[in-house]
């Protein structure tokens, strides 16, 4: 009798090259940015965005890896990578910081055993308070 193993199945999603995005996106999986996003970008997995993506906005995941360009504030709950091509203006708050010679920074960085997820319902409180 033959075994039958059911595997889980991430979904990456990919906003490719040439594509604009003017909203917020949510995403249970993991995201590539290639185009750009105007707007704030919550995932519950990892975030990479490419030598052509860029950013305008918030951006909270589990873990990123950046080539291209963010402004805005970056939560990242375990580790942010910051390659040699990326630009980011904007605060960071992350639990571990990976960055290579090249890449370009401004703004604070707070490092934490704890940088909390927050979400875009923390984010609607916010909002109504």
């Amino acid at each position: 009798m033959a075994k039958t193993f059911e595997t889980e199945q991430k979904q990456i999603n990919i906003i490719g090259a040439g594509t604009s995005i003017v909203g917020d996106i949510n995403c249970p999986g993991d995201i590539r940015i290639d185009g750009s996003l105007v707007g704030n970008l919550h995932v519950q997995g990892k975030v990479v965005i490419g030598t052509s993506g860029s950013i305008k906005g918030e951006v909270n995941c589990k873990n990123s890896e950046i080539e291209g360009k963010i402004e805005g504030k970056i939560t990242v709950v375990e580790l942010l990578s910051l390659k040699a091509t990326s630009s980011i203006v904007g605060d960071i708050k992350t639990r571990k910081l990976a960055i290579e010679p090249g890449a370009f920074f401004t703004g604070n960085c707070t490092m934490s055993t704890s940088a909390p997820m927050v979400g875009p319902s923390v984010l609607n409180e916010e909002k109504k308070k």
